[in-house]
């Protein structure tokens, strides 16, 4: 169910796993909890640190635990003992990824996703089966299957993706809509459903998927594909396209968009929701991020990173960031994280991983005090 309460602010009212409703303020940031878990916190320290949400990977959570143990533990909400929010990618874009890269045996045909489990055996994985599988997992928000095709592919191959990916969206709309009704569910009771947006460099392919994705009807939009160019530049051009197309009801998804300024920057074009690994990976590498006092979110230099892997910092008793409020800084100095690191200690791990995710969740708090603004 959205409510909107003005122009800059959005809610999201759902289910947790008691039955209860709540409500998120918009935009917000979710980190990967890919297999069910953000790698080294427990759902205590994601709630601890401001964190409203998680995204999952349904393809992965296919394989384990599987369909039938989610469904029997009543979703992965209660399966990891979370009250937050639980957005589902549909999988195609990891299992994708293993395809193009030669990771894992398979090829993307018109069904699907074609795996190849042994010799002589073979397994599609279809828009309809990652419905199904988001729908055990207890998503408040589902990702339609997509196909999205490899970096560097030229026009002919993305404008194939992207007549598959409007394909796919409609069946995964068909089997979505079978599911509601199989299970009976109200509108205040149903999940969100996303279609994602794909069209690589070429803005009039992706005018064309928008379109005809608006036309089948989702929820919302994500932006599929990758962000930022090979220089690691965000792609301004499309992603402002998706957002002035979008109808104005619609919620837009910054799938994989994790830099801080290129959070900001989306944000500003009015994108809603935002996830990505960066700050959970950087975490376990000793790389922590710190506002700058003096700099506004306007200003290039807004934030700055603290390295504790490296040693720099083995006599400072200082916390990461003075002005921080998460466990970390509260309790423990550079110093010790960096002992932790040298040692080799997973501590280090869930230490760092509290900081950058309570630094995301205040900066999604500075962005809506911007909005506002």
């Amino acid at each position: 169910m959205i409510i909107r309460s003005n122009d800059f602010e959005r809610f999201f009212v759902y289910n947790s796993h008691m039955n209860k409703m709540k409500r998120i303020k918009y935009p917000i940031f979710l980190p990967d909890a890919t297999r069910a878990v953000a790698r080294s916190v427990s759902s205590d320290d994601l709630k601890d640190t401001g964190t409203p949400g998680v995204v999952v990977n349904t393809f992965h959570l296919q394989n384990d635990p599987g369909k039938e143990i989610l469904e029997n533990l009543g979703g992965v909400k209660q399966f990891m003992n979370w009250k937050g929010l639980v957005a589902s990618d549909s999988g195609g874009f990891q299992v994708m990824s293993l395809v193009h890269a030669g990771k894992i045996a398979g090829k993307i045909v018109d069904d699907g996703v074609e795996l190849r489990i042994s010799k002589n055996k073979k397994e599609i994985f279809t828009p309809e089966k990652s419905i199904q599988m988001q729908f055990a997992i207890g998503s408040d928000i589902m990702f339609v299957l997509d196909d999205c095709p490899s970096n560097g592919a030229d026009k002919n191959e993305v404008t194939k993706s992207v007549e598959r990916t409007i394909a796919w969206a409609k069946r995964s709309r068909t089997e979505f809509d079978r599911q509601v009704k199989e299970r009976k569910l109200t509108k205040n009771k149903k999940p969100l459903l996303f279609g994602v947006v794909q069209g690589a460099n070429w803005l009039d392919l992706r005018e064309k998927c928008e379109k005809e994705l608006v036309e089948i009807g989702f929820d919302g939009l994500g932006f599929g594909g990758w962000p930022v160019d090979e220089h690691n530049n965000l792609n301004e051009g499309a992603l402002r396209l998706m957002a002035e197309l979008a109808p104005e009801n619609y919620w837009l998804f910054g799938l994989g968009i994790g830099k801080p300024e290129n959070v900001v920057a989306c944000a500003k074009m009015g994108y809603d929701i935002f996830d990505c690994v960066l700050p959970t990976r950087d975490a376990r590498h000793g790389r922590v991020y710190v506002f700058e006092d003096s700099c506004s979110l306007d200003s290039e230099g807004f934030y700055s990173y603290v390295y504790l892997s490296r040693g720099k910092y083995e006599q400072d008793l200082s916390p990461i960031e003075t002005g921080c409020d998460c466990l970390t800084c509260q309790r423990y100095s550079r110093a010790y994280i960096t002992h932790l690191f040298k040692i080799e200690d997973s501590l280090a791990w869930r230490l760092c991983t509290i900081h950058n995710l309570r630094f995301y969740a205040r900066l999604m708090e500075k962005i809506r005090l911007m909005r506002r603004g």
